[in-house]
Order: C-alpha cells, then sequence, then structure tokens
C-alpha cells in the first residue's frame, strides 16, 4: 500500500473554488482503479494550507491515476489556484504505534 499527502497553498480567493472541485471529483477519484481512500485536510493555520491523503494498492495504480486525463484536467484546474507551489510524498507505513 502507498500513502500519499499533497500539500497545496491556495490563493485565499481560490479556496471556495478549490473546495468545490474537490467535492465534485472526490468519488471519481475515490472510484479509480487501486484508489483505496482519499481525504482533505485543512491546516488550523487558517492560511490557505490544505492536504490531500489517499492511500493506493500500489506505486503502478497511483501512477496510472497521474496519468489520466482526468487527473491533468483537475490538476490543471487545481494549480491556477496556489499562492505556492505544491508538495507532494509517496510513503509507505514502517510501523503503527496502539494507543
Amino acid at each position: 500500500m502507498i500513502i500519499r499527502m499533497v500539500k497545496m497553498v491556495f490563493q485565499e480567493e481560490g479556496i471556495p473554488i478549490f473546495l468545490q472541485l474537490f467535492e465534485e471529483r472526490k468519488a471519481t477519484i475515490r472510484s479509480f482503479k487501486g484508489c483505496m481512500h482519499v481525504e482533505l485536510w485543512q491546516s488550523l493555520s487558517g492560511d490557505g494550507t490544505f492536504f490531500t491523503y489517499s492511500l493506493w494498492e500500489n506505486e503502478a495504480a497511483l501512477e496510472a491515476y497521474r496519468q489520466s486525463d482526468f487527473f491533468r484536467e483537475t490538476w490543471s484546474q487545481t494549480k491556477a489556484l496556489f499562492r505556492e507551489k505544491a508538495s507532494a510524498w509517496s510513503m509507505k507505513k514502517e510501523s503503527l504505534a496502539e494507543i
């Protein structure tokens, strides 16, 4: 399993546009082959910082999504709203601490 986190910082006026875009597209992202989960997180800092957190079956599934026309169109619309360049990380879970 691959964990993918993407940090995005938006222009203030772009936030409602992005939130609507994410709401409209999250079901399609989630139904993409190999996607097991997707969430949107917002920083408490109030500076327009958001994160997507998604789980993918493997790197090939994530890469197939990233090469899709759907992703390219969505990313193009999202990127136009940024205040800063996005950062992304692909990770695997090494350990889990039970509470």
